[in-house]
């Protein structure tokens, strides 16, 4: 392994809420830099510090420790309206942004693609996904169909009229020809926008040369994953998993470095498994065992207020997220909340 780096990648090892918040937050506190290089505010981290409460959805946990130099890197979506009222609330809290950059390429959530996804949810009836409605899903399809908007198009407003208003007309034909339901204000969305974006220009930057001249100059850098290694648009238990790459090959896609600058991956899981939303849960008790895990878990995700799935400790994902992640260390959470419980199991096979 390459010793050469102090870099180490977060990751979530089985269907996202495994308490990565609080192993990054541990880890933040010594780290020069932390970078979030995938998903957007459909992941969410609760830190307390003291008597105060912190839901991180978008911005890195670094941003709680002065000095830390944070990223939200290309690979994340970002709706400006939703990162600037996590910022505001953050800065109630007393937090300063003077250390935050956001990469031009990272693209950029708009009201039509939450719109979109709640749609296209309700339509699906009982085959639907469970996305926290978002819109972060239509945002990567946009992105994979290249006609989605950067960062780095709302520097030129001029400009980011013109492709604004050439989207917005085609996403509303879909809404009228195919859904058949109200089209959306390119005015309205433009104004509202422009004036978003003109507040984050100041934190707009090439952030993949930021990473790589800090990782290069022997500083420490935290790279913070969200969701869970299940959720992998690739190697997720698909259709149900999130529209991105929440293992470690997504880190380095990302957040623009080579793989062989990421020297330690550590793995995040529960001592038992929960997900949220639809989908194959092997291992889920419909029981009052169940029951008891989340309640004495406090099972609820910080971004949509759902009750989470609960069941045994799942070793055959675990043994999974260990080979495609190249996990080099693995964090148990939560032995605890099992207690009281006379006979834990283990899931070690599939039948």
């Amino acid at each position: 392994m390459n010793n050469q780096y102090n870099t180490t990648a977060i990751v979530g090892a089985q269907w996202g809420d495994e308490g990565k918040g609080k192993v990054i937050d541990i880890l933040s506190g010594t780290s020069d830099m932390v970078v979030r290089s995938q998903g957007g505010n459909n992941a969410g981290h609760t830190v307390v510090v003291g008597d105060k409460v912190h839901k991180l959805h978008l911005v890195p946990s670094g941003i709680l420790y002065k000095g830390c130099q944070c990223v939200i890197g290309a690979g994340t979506v970002i709706d400006p309206k939703s990162l600037l009222q996590e910022m505001d609330s953050l800065a109630q809290n007393g937090l300063s942004f003077e250390n935050l950059h956001i990469d031009a390429r990272a693209h950029i959530v708009f009201p039509y693609h939450i719109l979109l996804d709640g749609i296209s949810e309700s339509q699906k009836g009982d085959q639907m996904i469970g996305t926290t409605k978002k819109g972060i899903g239509p945002c990567y399809m946009d992105k994979a169909e290249r006609i989605g908007l950067r960062m780095q198009d709302t520097l030129d407003l001029e400009k980011f009229k013109s492709k604004l208003k050439a989207v917005i007309s085609h996403k509303n034909k879909i809404l009228k020809d195919i859904y058949h339901t109200d089209t959306v204000d390119f005015y309205r969305i433009f104004d509202e926008y422009a004036e978003y974006v003109q507040k984050l220009k100041p934190y707009i930057k090439d952030t993949s040369l930021l990473v790589y001249e800090a990782i290069k100059a022997g500083k420490k850098v935290l790279f913070e994953g969200a969701q869970g290694t299940l959720l992998d648009i690739n190697f997720g238990t698909y259709p149900f998993v999130t529209s991105s790459h929440p293992i470690t090959g997504g880190v380095a896609t990302g957040a623009g470095i080579g793989p062989t600058m990421i020297t330690e991956c550590l793995g995040i899981a529960k001592a038992y498994t929960t997900r949220v939303g639809m989908g194959p849960f092997p291992t889920e008790l419909l029981d009052e065992i169940g029951e008891k895990i989340q309640t004495v878990g406090k099972e609820v995700g910080t971004t949509t207020g759902r009750a989470r799935r609960c069941g045994w400790l799942d070793a055959v994902i675990l043994r999974y997220s260990v080979r495609i992640n190249g996990l080099t260390a693995l964090c148990v959470n939560k032995l605890d909340t099992l207690t009281g419980i006379p006979k834990l199991k283990i899931c070690t096979a599939y039948k």
